[in-house]
């Protein structure tokens, strides 16, 4: 583009899941259409995009293709080739287009090992870590654990998400056969935190600098995997302090232009640590698509487009939401439970329209606007009737 901050209204996306699907309402409101480049014709995306290349999120000759298309390009997920993007990113220039965020600025991040380095570099808060590269190593691996005490958590440096590829292991012969059975790959080793609550907040940031910061947010695991999000975070104004200026400082620092999530640990003693960074929208935003003025989707591609960026304000004071995983692996039998979810005062039910189900596989989502954020009580019967709807017997 002639103009970096020239608005554009054809924007590429490689990935075409749920977070993609989700922009839809955006790209509508903001006049953009959405060209995606996704593995299958069945993927969610599919069915909002004006045209999607069918083709793997790492396949670059596709992505070339996709350059054709779209003043911009932007991404649903981070498994994609860096080196391979690279090197077309001279020939995808001089069609005038280019990715958002750059190369550059994600480069620190695909790796969950440099991630926790980059973060060092800005003396953002991490817990102690570690590294192992290949089998050669087999002989530093007591010393290596030793250094960080037991439990650790082993995490694969890439490709992991939702609990994939994350192990909290006990002792040295579990650290040592949970590496055997990943086949010796790269691994990051991080010392294991007793935790009081896992927190979490999405941040946008514009080519012109600009950043918006969205309210801190608490979520909770259940096999490592993400089942709820609270609305506003139950903590106090210090730690919401302190976790806008981690996002902030940190996507800054990057020259990141679009929205990435952070999620980190607080522990009992109120030390705030980052556990990991997405670099794109994330699950514990999906709040924002009825919580708040602009959603995270459209904040993604405000940013991208050059367009103003939105309002993070709440809409009402609080929410709670709750992701509906798979309970088998088929589709049948889902609806009723939908329309039951919807019926729940001030719902707002969401179904990626996956073709196929399986166990803990994310299959939508329901986010309830309330005005009684601190209420325990009344958050914790919230949570238990949608529950109790989505997994009945």
């Amino acid at each position: 583009m002639t103009d970096e901050y020239q608005q554009v209204n054809r924007v590429g996306v490689i990935g075409g899941g749920q977070l993609a699907w989700m922009m839809a309402a955006g790209a509508r409101a903001l006049n953009i259409a959405l060209h995606v480049q996704t593995p299958s014709n069945e993927d969610p995306a599919v069915k909002i995009a004006q045209t999607a290349l069918i083709g793997e999120v790492d396949d670059a000759a596709v992505t070339a293709q996709l350059a054709k298309q779209c003043d911009v390009i932007t991404f649903e997920n981070e498994f994609i080739d860096l080196s391979a993007l690279r090197q077309i990113e001279g020939q995808i220039y001089k069609a005038e287009t280019l990715f958002a965020p750059s190369l550059d600025a994600l480069s620190p991040l695909l790796d969950k090992y440099e991630q926790r380095l980059y973060c060092d570099r800005l003396n953002l808060p991490s817990l102690p870590f570690t590294t192992l590269e290949s089998k050669t190593e087999l002989s530093s691996l007591a010393e290596k654990v030793a250094s960080l005490g037991l439990p650790l958590v082993l995490k694969t440096r890439r490709h992991g998400y939702d609990g994939q590829g994350t192990f909290i292991l006990k002792t040295l012969a579990d650290v040592e056969a949970t590496w055997e059975k990943l086949g010796y790959q790269p691994v990051l080793l991080e010392a294991f935190v007793e935790f009081e609550k896992e927190l979490a907040v999405m941040v946008a940031r514009s080519a012109s600098g600009e950043v918006a910061v969205y309210p801190v947010v608490e979520t909770e695991q259940i096999d490592q995997v993400c089942r709820r999000v609270i609305v506003p975070a139950r903590v106090g104004p210090e730690i919401d302090d302190q976790v806008r200026a981690i996002a902030t400082t940190l996507i800054t620092h990057l020259d990141f232009v679009g929205v990435l999530g952070i999620e980190l640990f607080l522990s009992a003693q109120g030390k705030v640590t980052i556990n990991e960074v997405a670099p794109r929208t994330h699950n514990s935003g999906h709040y924002t698509l009825d919580a708040c003025i602009t959603s995270q989707f459209e904040q993604q591609l405000r940013a991208v487009s050059n367009r103003p960026l939105g309002s993070t304000d709440l809409k009402k004071l609080g929410a709670i939401m709750v992701n509906l995983l798979g309970t088998d692996s088929t589709t049948s039998g889902y609806q009723n439970q939908c329309k039951a979810l919807s019926e729940i005062p001030d719902a707002h039910v969401y179904w990626y329209g996956k073709k196929r189900s399986r166990l803990g596989r994310k299959m939508g989502h329901v986010t309830i606007l309330t005005d009684s954020p601190s209420d325990d009580k009344a958050i914790a019967e919230t949570i238990k009737a949608v529950e109790e709807l989505w997994y009945r017997s």
